[in-house]
């Protein structure tokens, strides 16, 4: 039997406007509900505290730039980073890497190589491949154990002396199993490798510390941290940051501009360039504030109760197949036999749960596990135990309607 889950969603739930209703929401994964706090942030933001930053010289202007630079200072301390202009603004995860392939990765030559995993999301693979075209790259991919985590050891075995970088996931957006990013960095740097860590899902659900991952550089996105869209954070070590070019020209990333010679801003600035997202950096602050209140290691055990739950109360019916380990991150992907996540989805639909079908922008994965598409229940500080019954029992009425057992 499950214990009881440590945090008290009925309170919690009441900060999130977009769960009014009784709608089971366990697409967390895919995009986090916003609370209140970060709501009237962005709102306050737009509004009455309204400027643009780095360029006014009038008081509000003035205001509104210390707000957006004290986001900045908000995501280092989040992240344990050493200084906050190792941290970059960034649309999301998927721009963080597309600015790491596209500037750092300029310097690589032909022949080089870049280690990736079976189980990492499109934006973990498909900037690698664009690189790799330009520069004539070589890409390794490392295998999964059978329950769905990164073969450490394959990985280790397949970092040698001609690559460059380890891209991988902290946590699977399918099968939310954890790397030790630890020993992957000790390992790519014991052979001269950089290590990249897209830590879109690890960031909602646990601690990161930068000086403690030893990583080089990692990413992540506001939204799945209940805060809003288009922000998300590319963290380098500093001394990485200051080797590489600008990969977007425009204002704000400058020092100095003639017909002649352009220089360029130190950084996080000089990866800045154009009026920046002023309002999303004040809601992620406010959804870092939010999430910090609430307490990691709470989210962090209350996820992994009702996930506990979850996986004996759908490891009951026959027809269903679950993925992944036992221990993942919030995340459970399922299939129902003979019947397609996508009718899956809607059938938990009629029933007012919400959950993600289909490939999950990891196609290579999919093909690993012999499937077109799972259907992925994800979990976040707001669901409670209500919501993995109407999840079972969901799942119980689908396999009523298709027959099967």
């Amino acid at each position: 039997m499950a214990t009881a889950p440590l945090l008290a969603p009925a309170s919690l739930r009441a900060d999130f406007p977009g769960l009014a209703g009784n709608w089971a929401y366990l697409d967390t994964a895919a995009t986090a509900q916003k609370p209140q706090a970060v709501i009237d942030a962005v709102v306050r933001a737009m509004g009455t505290d309204y400027a643009t930053v780095h360029r006014g010289v009038y008081a509000r202007s003035a205001e509104m730039t210390r707000a957006y630079e004290a986001a900045r200072q908000s995501v280092a301390r989040f992240m344990g980073a050493a200084s906050p202009e190792e941290v970059v603004f960034v649309r999301g995860a998927t721009e963080g890497i597309n600015l790491v392939a596209q500037s750092w990765g300029d310097r690589l030559q032909p022949g080089d190589r870049i280690l990736l995993s079976e189980l990492e999301h499109h934006s973990n693979i498909v900037p690698w491949q664009l690189l790799a075209e330009r520069r004539g790259l070589v890409l390794d991919v490392a295998p999964l154990t059978e329950d769905g985590r990164i073969d450490e050891d394959a990985a280790i075995a397949l970092i040698g002396p001609q690559t460059r970088l380890v891209a991988l996931a902290h946590v699977s957006n399918v099968l939310g199993s954890v790397l030790d990013v630890k020993r992957l960095a000790d390992a790519a740097h014991a052979e001269g490798a950089l290590l990249l860590v897209d830590g879109c899902q690890a960031a909602p659900h646990m601690a990161i510390d930068m000086a403690a991952l030893d990583c080089d550089f990692y990413v992540w996105s506001g939204h799945k941290l209940y805060g809003p869209t288009g922000i998300g954070v590319l963290w380098a070590r500093g001394s990485i940051l200051a080797s590489m070019p600008p990969w977007q020209g425009g204002g704000a990333m400058i020092e100095t501009v003639s017909f002649e010679r352009t220089t360029y801003a130190p950084p996080p600035q000089r990866f800045e360039a154009g009026t920046p997202h002023i309002t999303g950096a004040i809601g992620l602050a406010a959804a870092i504030d939010y999430v910090e209140s609430v307490g990691l290691s709470a989210i962090r055990g209350h996820e992994a109760t009702l996930l506990r739950a979850a996986r004996e109360a759908l490891g009951r019916i026959n027809s269903v197949r679950l993925f992944g380990p036992e221990n993942s991150a919030g995340i459970l992907s399922f299939a129902v036999d003979g019947v397609h996540p996508h009718d899956v989805g809607t059938i938990l639909d009629e029933a007012g749960v919400a959950i993600r079908a289909g490939h999950h922008c990891a196609q290579p994965l999919m093909a690993q596990l012999g499937v077109p598409a799972t259907a992925r229940a994800s979990f976040g500080l707001y669901n409670d135990m209500q919501d993995v019954e109407r999840l079972a029992d969901g799942i119980a009425r689908v396999t009523r309607i298709f027959g099967v057992k």
